[in-house]
């Protein structure tokens, strides 16, 4: 690598930064109270609420505590089966196989990169306890579809909106359609403390027990508000509860969301702009998102022609100083995806994009200069 391209490195992601962050976590240490359920997660909770309209949301650790809440929430047990994209994260369907359930592996659409919709009438069975859809770098899965999908057999529906927060789907915001959804803070999200997470329950049924799991399977949430004069141990639960310094910042983030998704919207926008013309002429498939959807902008990627394209184009911004990824290696595929009868051709669309997907750099505080560099190496880059 050239020196002038390693001291101009552009990484694939920079986690957001806004002009509150340090203040309120200063506030927060200054508190003295730094464990959870504080001032600060309490005020994070009330503003996701009011964004979402949702009836409840728990801050949690990570969208994966929020995940295995939503499968021990809805008493997930040996021989149910759970059907999840097969192009997305572990924790999708770690959470629910963990509680002995059977993963039934779907695949994705090739426009939005969701979920399929058109598969579930051959995946539901009996079996089928849960539907999770992943709305992938934040453009929607068909959710009228999905729903009415699962309404034929009883199964819920869990929205994993990691990538989704403040996208929507026919003017309906992501993560209030399935009867739970969570949300991911991690550093790679539009939206970050770090780590960290949330559950959002739709279901009002599903609140009183969902504040006992995340305290450990006690009724301390009760206790806190003095419906009850002690607390004790009623139900299953674990420590789901983030520490207020995450919370703190994740307030910070979420009173600057019209600022942090304008400037992502911008970023998103620039780079469809500027490269329509070198993807046509090299068969290069841009991010699509749908008239009735509006994205998060959570990420930007191409779909390129070939394996020997996508590993050349690598090469090529490689040796630019600039950093850009591929994605999920499909569960179907994986070691553990195999032992739950995964096989290759299973999900040939997952399949396919997992060997074509190129992620390029994308983060909220990404200087104009910075994407002026991938641009231009972009629209310079010619497959051998």
């Amino acid at each position: 690598m050239a020196q002038g391209a390693a001291a101009n490195r552009i990484p694939f992601n920079r986690p957001s930064r806004t002009d509150l962050d340090a203040s309120y976590i200063a506030e927060a240490l200054d508190s003295g109270k730094l464990a959870g359920d504080g001032p600060f997660t309490r005020r994070s909770q009330a503003l996701l609420e009011k964004i979402l309209g949702a009836p409840r949301v728990l801050l949690t650790t990570s969208c994966t505590d929020a995940l295995e809440m939503s499968a021990l929430l809805l008493d997930i047990k040996p021989g149910d089966e759970v059907i999840v994209p097969s192009f997305t994260f572990v924790s999708s369907i770690n959470a629910f196989v963990l509680r002995g359930a059977r993963p039934v592996f779907a695949d994705i659409r090739e426009d939005t990169l969701g979920l399929d919709e058109r598969q579930l009438g051959a995946l539901i069975t009996p079996l089928t306890r849960a539907i999770v859809p992943v709305h992938y770098a934040g453009v929607a899965c068909d959710m009228d579809a999905i729903g009415a999908a699962a309404r034929t057999v009883g199964a819920a529906v869990i929205e994993d909106n990691a990538h989704g927060f403040l996208g929507t789907y026919r003017g309906r915001q992501l993560g209030t359609f399935g009867e739970l959804a969570t949300l991911s803070f991690h550093d790679t999200k539009n939206f970050t403390c770090g780590e960290g997470g949330a559950l959002i329950i739709n279901d009002p049924a599903l609140v009183e027990r969902a504040e006992i799991i995340r305290e450990k399977g006690t009724d301390r949430t009760k206790f806190l508000r003095g419906q009850i004069d002690k607390y004790g141990w009623v139900d299953l639960g674990s420590s789901f509860l983030p520490s207020e310094l995450l919370a703190a910042m994740l307030t910070a983030q979420l009173e600057r969301a019209a600022w942090i998704q304008d400037r992502r919207e911008q970023l998103w926008r620039r780079y469809a702009s500027e490269l329509a013309r070198w993807a046509e002429r090299h068969q290069v498939t841009l991010p699509a998102i749908p008239a009735d959807r509006t994205s998060s902008y959570h990420m930007f990627n191409l779909l390129v022609p070939s394996i020997a394209f996508r590993d050349s184009l690598f090469s090529w911004l490689r040796e630019r100083g600039i950093q850009a990824v591929s994605h999920y290696i499909p569960l179907h595929l994986s070691p553990m995806g195999k032992a739950f009868g995964g096989r290759p051709g299973q999900c040939p669309v997952a399949e396919r994009v997992n060997e074509l997907i190129v992620r390029l750099p994308f983060f909220t505080n990404m200087a104009t200069a910075e994407q002026d560099q991938v641009i231009t190496a972009v629209q310079a880059f010619e497959p051998d």
